[in-house]
């Protein structure tokens, strides 16, 4: 009995032993994924997850500052970029994509945006556009910019602009939800984590700005393995399913 008791007790102390803690540094635009996917690794595993969300443009200042990381899960560009400096091990592992859609306050009226022309009536008839600040890291905030002066309505937009911060208390789906927006603009993942926006369609396809999701572990990761071990999680077919469902489709 003596024997068997110190058997579990030294299994149990293992099994401590192998759960570790993985920082992570995640895009907001991936969250309502990895918000179903993390909690499985989890229990699955024994390990926890210490994420950090924000905009992709936030994530590698708060990593260039001295932040634990193991793990970034962000746009591909700068996965690449982090890879090129020795900051992240080689291979990037893609695991999903999206593009930039747009969505109004459920129930509201739903404009033609199927064309460059129809989206930039919608765009002039609106009485005020949302979409997130370039200041606050947004990758997408200055690709809606250029558009604008594409289309020739830059100057029209920038007055009735409504920024959003970014983040996960920065959404460009509450700016419209809350009607300070009328017509949002965001990677379609993040306006369909809210139930109050109506997504009326994506960027016209000359348009469309596409950003794909990358895993990366970082050169001076202290839970690689485990990292690792989350990545292939991600890879599986029932990840990929919870990306597509969320609009994150490969």
């Amino acid at each position: 009995m003596r024997i068997l008791a110190l058997i579990v007790t030294l299994l149990i102390a293992t099994g401590a032993a192998r759960a570790v803690e993985i920082n992570a540094l995640i895009s907001t635009a991936i969250k309502s994924a990895t918000d179903e996917l993390l909690p499985r690794f989890e229990q699955a595993n024994g390990h926890t997850i210490k994420a950090f969300y924000g905009p992709s443009g936030a994530l590698i200042p708060r990593f260039e500052r001295g932040d634990p990381t193991d793990l970034f899960l962000t746009d591909a560009t700068a996965i690449d970029g982090l890879i090129k400096q020795g900051k992240i091990v080689a291979p990037r592992i893609d695991y999903a994509r999206t593009g930039i859609g747009i969505a109004v306050r459920k129930g509201a009226p739903k404009p033609d945006v199927s064309t460059p022309d129809a989206l930039k009536r919608a765009l002039l008839a609106a009485k005020a556009i949302g979409y997130a600040a370039t200041s606050g890291g947004s990758i997408t905030g200055g690709h809606i910019m250029r558009m604008f002066e594409a289309l020739g309505i830059a100057k029209e937009m920038a007055a009735k602009t409504k920024l959003a911060a970014g983040g996960p208390n920065g959404r460009v789906s509450v700016l419209v939800s809350s009607g300070e927006a009328e017509i949002g603009l965001q990677q379609v993942s993040e306006l369909m984590s809210n139930p109050d926006v109506e997504v009326i369609g994506m960027l016209p396809a000359e348009l469309q700005l596409t950003t794909v999701y990358s895993a990366g572990i970082t050169a001076n990761a202290k839970q690689p393995d485990a990292a690792k071990a989350l990545i292939q999680v991600l890879m599986t077919p029932q990840a990929a399913a919870v990306f597509k469902a969320k609009g994150l489709g490969l």
